[in-house]
């Protein structure tokens, strides 16, 4: 009898990788990252600003000596989903206000980027841990082929999660 293997296509790209919470796995999160959503055919400019910071944040806050954090994208319908899991749950990340113009700071803001570029984005504290996210609307023309262009309530953690959530405004 001869089998044959089937593929069948989900219609969902998903990437997932294990990091060093330092910088060099921060940057790493970043190259990673920005190539396999340009591997999508996806733009990866803004996603790869994302990608940057949260996974910046992940190694100098939310890092604990031996363990790691976990980089996951998921590209469903048209939406990209970028996670940033790290294992401070007591830590969770809020958007600083605006620096005054005549007060510069280098650092500590980077979540107002997060929040400008992300059209939504939030955390979701865990047993151990939390994970922080940010979704990207993606065009219909840079949609993954043969997606099913789900809703955001289908996908799972996007808006039923027990954590803080914030949208881009109107």
């Amino acid at each position: 009898m001869k089998q044959q293997i089937t593929r069948t296509d989900t219609s969902v790209s998903h990437f997932t990788v294990l990091l060093s919470a330092t910088r060099k796995g921060a940057r790493l999160a970043r190259l990673l990252g920005t190539e396999r959503i340009r591997s999508w055919g996806l733009p990866h400019e803004t996603a790869a600003l994302i990608i940057a910071e949260l996974a910046a944040n992940a190694a100098l806050h939310g890092r604990v000596p031996g363990r790691n954090f976990r980089l996951t994208l998921t590209v469903t319908g048209s939406t990209l989903r970028i996670e940033v899991r790290d294992p401070r749950a007591e830590r969770l990340p809020t958007v600083r206000p605006a620096p005054e113009p005549d007060a510069p700071r280098e650092c500590g803001h980077g979540l107002l980027l997060v929040e400008e570029l992300a059209d939504r984005w939030g955390v979701v504290p865990e047993l151990i841990g939390k994970t922080v996210w940010a979704e990207c609307a993606l065009e219909a023309s840079e949609c993954i082929p043969g997606s099913t262009g789900r809703d955001l309530e289908d996908i799972p953690g996007s808006n039923d999660s027990p954590g803080v959530e914030r949208r881009r405004g109107p």
